[in-house]
């Protein structure tokens, strides 16, 4: 991802596509594009429009998971009066994870399996590295950002929607996202447009009209272990973690949840 930024900044090239999963797991959409292009002609366009490729959960499939395990199932939340109460909770300080549609393709956290946080707070790094991730106090976090305000963020003259490129954090900026800021004042940047990811940017524009910022701090959702992918999975490592609150689908589990069923089930 650093040397994407470079290619951007020291070249002259001025746009770049960078798939989501450029690794060996990768292959599988090369090898799509291989058959395609065999049956549709050679000079079919292809489209990689999001990396939401994975399973998907409906929240009668998740109340099921819930109480098969004998845990008590909350009630569903409507969108617009979850979105505000989630960006409220984030603007107060709460490390949120949040467990929406389709799993992401790669190895990055978009805004479907991901552990949230709000960026202004400079001590959220080590604090959420220390007491959630359980890694390294230095390892950085990543912004998602709504695209159209990237570039007042950012040093970035495109979109970045699978957080494969470095970019320049613009100073007049940096004290106001320092949770999401690498030591050289750069930050691996998520690009997020309301028609691929509209709950997810609805839920950017909330915490916007609260704090005046478009940004989130953005982590995979997980402890050291694979991104969680099933609502089993979720709720497993919320209830092993210090994650204020998890958001799945349309239910919302906090610490007082975390509580009572710990206890029901020990």
């Amino acid at each position: 991802v650093a040397a994407n930024g470079k290619i951007l900044t020291s070249s002259a090239i001025r746009n770049i596509f960078v798939p989501p999963a450029p690794h060996d797991a990768g292959c599988a959409i090369g090898a799509g594009i291989i058959g395609y292009r065999k049956l549709r002609g050679a000079l079919s366009p292809v489209v990689m429009n999001d990396a939401f490729l994975g399973q998907q959960f409906s929240n009668t499939e998740v109340r099921r998971v819930i109480e098969k395990t004998g845990f008590t199932c909350p009630g569903v939340i409507e969108e617009g009066t979850l979105l505000k109460l989630i960006a409220e909770e984030l603007a107060s300080g709460a490390v949120v994870a949040w467990y929406q549609g389709r799993a992401e393709f790669g190895p990055r956290a978009l805004g479907h399996r991901s552990i949230l946080a709000d960026p202004r707070n400079k001590n959220i790094q080590a604090l959420m590295n220390q007491k959630i991730k359980k890694r390294e106090l230095f390892r950085p976090f990543a912004p998602s950002v709504k695209e159209e305000k990237a570039i007042e963020y950012f040093d970035l003259n495109q979109s970045s929607p699978y957080m494969n490129i470095v970019a320049n954090v613009r100073s007049e900026m940096r004290d106001v996202i320092p949770a999401v800021m690498h030591v050289d004042n750069t930050a691996r940047v998520h690009t997020v447009t309301r028609e691929v990811n509209p709950r997810y940017w609805s839920l950017l524009h909330e915490f916007e009209k609260i704090t005046g910022v478009p940004v989130l701090l953005n982590t995979s959702f997980n402890i050291q272990e694979p991104i969680v992918n099933t609502p089993g999975e979720a709720i497993s490592t919320f209830l092993r973690s210090e994650i204020d609150i998890l958001v799945l689908n349309d239910f919302l589990f906090d610490a007082t949840w975390r509580e009572n069923n710990k206890i029901e089930n020990t």
